[in-house]
């Protein structure tokens, strides 16, 4: 049972800092109203006009601001609790990015449906992508590990749909980047109406479920034994999320980072029970939104989209508090394989015989003009230098980013975790579009130099909050989190600006080995079995600590130099894929699982078949996207997406079914 004591002493602790911030928040309000624009005209017409602005502009996008930011919060203390996940928030489910394709679909060919109703559409699709995600995790018991898994590989593969369709029809689609980035500009109290009757709603269901959400505290056997249906409690609760979220994304668009932000910083002021939690995490939400808003408007205007400014706010105001925030469980220690491999070396063999086939096949076969060919020897000898290099740094990457993703999972115990928490391919993006913004005409050197200086930035960063906090695991995930949703706000402004820049930005997220040559190709080899050869003998430590910090203190682990380790290896893996072929973080998301649900348990074995599977589906995706659509090119990202997504998903289907 939590201490009231220090319960009460801590939110004491905090409660002057909350305060300067709403008195930071009025302030800003204030000199929003101040700065209402000049107008020529006779002076009555003028205060009409101001008047006007005020009513139906100035007031409803305050209003917006605090009741999105309320909805997010209470959205993502919901969602972390069903989902039993301190790092789940509303995209967790696919809800921004159902939104997002539904959108850029309408816009690329069906256009009329938007001037019926841009919200409708944005609504459905982020519906329709929960509903999918809880189709596919039905069966087994909407599990939070199964729900999560299949939220993710859903979120990303709608996530590269969009950008593959955007890239494809940009001319068309290009402000989907606009909305995407949330903007709060308001010219009725339409958005304000609608979202404050979907937060009463959404307050009334939450302060109803209470008690159930307590219960959802415990193990499912534990839940069973008392006699609760965990089915239709988690459908009500996860509904009720989704509801508030896809009704803030509907209105104003995608405002990431506070579902997530909001719970964690409610339980770092204090917060510890379920109620309390409930009722200050839309509080905490409502001002982060409040006052990006309000400083966005001081500051001069919509130049910066408020959803790319609360991740410049919100992400060092996590920073601040990361020494207050309390380890939660992990999550990944009950996530045993659906069936332990008695030979998983064999298998382990089986991977690596199908890679080099794979590898064969994509060396030889192609499109050209004419259609489907097989390279003979003269022709091979031409195409050997463009091919080969490919095959490689597909292969190279894909096993960094497989690897990278299963330690990071084994590090902190939780399934959402992958080499983009780390927040290195978001400071790599940040220091591409500092080069393509301040440099005219870049060459390919100095833009690769700008991503490795941008992900380095980001690896010393990560460091020395780690030093800071103790590589404690929440710690680290929740400093990446904030690092890497800094870097990514900074680029959503950028998306947002639209122009040459967005299109340079959106090939380099969506992944690409075309411009890989024979000696990137060599070095990025190279790095790769520099960085996996290590892994062998840290199998002990990749064992024990998902077990929890209590355990591996138990068994003698050295906790701290562990986690710097494996922090430092998997970083250094991340920034090496992602200097070559960009952030391909799905890969280092479907490597780990495919590898647990097939089988693999064991720390060495594990992570060796992750890395085996990252090269296998990189390579196949690369061919993919290099021939289907010949002669252009299609982001190799999606076809990762497409190649291994629904095979992951399939995966999760083989369990047991779980009781209701």
């Amino acid at each position: 049972m939590t201490d009231p004591v220090p319960v009460a002493s801590a939110f004491r602790r905090s409660l002057p800092a909350w305060a300067g911030l709403f008195a930071l928040g009025c302030a800003l309000l204030l000199a929003g109203l101040v700065r209402l624009p000049p107008i020529d005209g006779d002076p009555a017409t003028v205060r009409r006009l101001h008047a006007a602005i005020l009513w139906h502009s100035l007031l409803p996008r305050a209003a917006t601001a605090l009741l999105a930011g309320a909805a997010l919060g209470l959205a993502g203390a919901l969602l972390q609790r069903v989902l039993r996940n301190p790092i789940a928030d509303p995209s967790t489910l696919g809800i921004a990015s159902g939104a997002q394709l539904a959108l850029t679909l309408a816009l690329a060919f069906a256009p009329g449906l938007l001037a019926v109703s841009r919200e409708g559409v944005a609504f459905a699709g982020g519906v329709a992508a929960v509903a999918l995600v809880l189709a596919m995790s039905w069966r087994r018991g909407l599990d939070p590990i199964t729900v999560v898994i299949a939220g993710m590989t859903l979120s990303l593969m709608a996530a590269a749909a969009s950008s593959a369709l955007i890239l494809a029809r940009g001319e068309y689609v290009l402000s989907v980047f606009i909305w995407g980035a949330g903007s709060l500009h308001q010219q009725s109290w339409h958005a304000a109406q609608a979202l404050a009757v979907q937060l009463a709603l959404g307050a009334a269901a939450a302060a109803a479920l209470l008690r159930p959400l307590a219960v959802l505290s415990l193990d499912d056997a534990g839940a069973h034994g008392l006699g609760v249906r965990l089915h239709a409690i988690r459908a009500i609760v996860i509904g009720v999320a989704v509801g508030l979220a896809a009704s803030v994304i509907a209105q104003v668009g995608i405002i990431g980072f506070v579902g997530l932000a909001a719970p964690a910083l409610a339980r770092a002021s204090g917060a510890r029970t379920q109620g309390q939690i409930l009722l200050a995490a839309p509080l905490i939400g409502s001002l982060l939104v409040w006052l990006a808003d309000g400083l966005i408007q001081v500051a001069g205007g919509d130049l910066v989209p408020t959803g790319a400014a609360i991740g410049l706010l919100g992400g060092p105001l996590l920073l601040w508090m990361l020494p207050k925030l309390k380890p939660t469980t992990p999550v990944l220690a009950a996530a045993a394989p659906i069936q332990r491999l008695h030979a998983p070396w064999r298998t382990l063999a089986f991977l690596l015989a199908g890679g080099v086939f794979v590898g064969a096949v994509v060396l030889l076969v192609g499109r050209d003009l004419d259609g489907w060919a097989i390279a003979g020897s003269p022709l091979l000898a031409d195409l050997l230098p463009f091919r080969l290099p490919r095959i490689v740094a597909a292969a190279s990457a894909g096993a960094l980013l497989g690897a990278a993703g299963g330690l990071m999972q084994r590090l902190t115990g939780n399934p959402l975790a992958g080499p983009e928490v780390l927040g290195v391919g978001a400071g790599a993006g940040v220091g591409l579009a500092a080069v393509l913004l301040l440099a005219d005409a870049p060459g390919t050197a100095t833009l690769m130099a700008g991503s490795a200086a941008g992900a380095l930035a980001a690896l010393l960063a990560i460091l020395l909050i780690g030093l800071w906090t103790g590589f404690g695991a929440d710690r680290l995930l929740m400093a990446g989190i904030a690092l890497g949703c800094m870097g990514l706000a900074v680029l959503s402004a950028v998306f947002a600006a639209g122009g040459w820049t967005t299109f340079r930005l959106l090939v380099w997220m969506s992944g690409s080995t075309d411009k890989v040559g024979p000696p990137e190709a060599v070095a990025m080899a190279l790095a790769a079995l520099v960085l996996l050869a290590p892994l062998p003998l840290l199998a002990r430590w990749i064992d024990i600590l998902p077990l929890g910090s209590a355990v591996s203190r138990g068994v003698g682990l050295p906790l701290t130099a562990a986690r710097l380790a494996l922090c430092v290896l998997a970083a250094l893996m991340t920034a090496v894929a992602t200097f070559f072929v960009g952030p391909l973080s799905l890969v280092g998301l479907l490597g780990p699982h495919l590898a647990r649900l097939l089988g693999f348990a064991g720390g060495t074995v594990f992570l060796a078949a992750a890395a085996l599977i990252g090269a296998n589906v990189l390579i196949l995706a690369d061919w993919l996207g290099r021939t289907l659509a010949f002669p252009y090119q299609i982001p190799v990202g999606l076809f990762a997406a497409l190649v291994g997504g629904p095979y992951l998903i399939w995966l999760l289907q083989r369990g047991p079914a779980h009781r209701g």
